[in-house]
């Protein structure tokens, strides 16, 4: 298994026009924490300008998933989403473990 970060770019009213995406918004995300592809997720906080969701799987087709169906994408709180591969070589859920010699 591999790990990809979702990277959302946070429009500037965010925190005003969430209220009404987030019940829908995290039942998606729990959803998916559930079926075992979401690890992590949430903003970052001051400023609330960006969000990172941790997924694990063999390619990044469940972060792609998510994003694309992602109520705060599809209602404009999201101005730009990406996935990025995170090689992680250290701690217990390391995808690919290194320890020093």
């Amino acid at each position: 298994m591999k790990h990809f970060l979702l990277f959302y770019d946070l429009s500037d009213d965010y925190l005003e026009r969430r209220p009404a995406f987030r019940d829908e918004h995290l039942k998606k995300a729990w959803a998916a924490n559930a079926a075992g592809d979401l690890l992590l997720g949430g903003a970052l906080s001051e400023p609330a300008d960006t969000a990172l969701l941790m997924f694990r799987g063999n390619s990044s087709a469940a972060a792609e998933a998510f994003a694309t169906s992602d109520p705060y994408v599809l209602n404009g709180l999201v101005t730009r989403w990406r996935v990025r591969q995170w090689t992680t070589v250290v701690g217990e859920w390391a995808a690919t473990p290194v320890r020093p010699n």
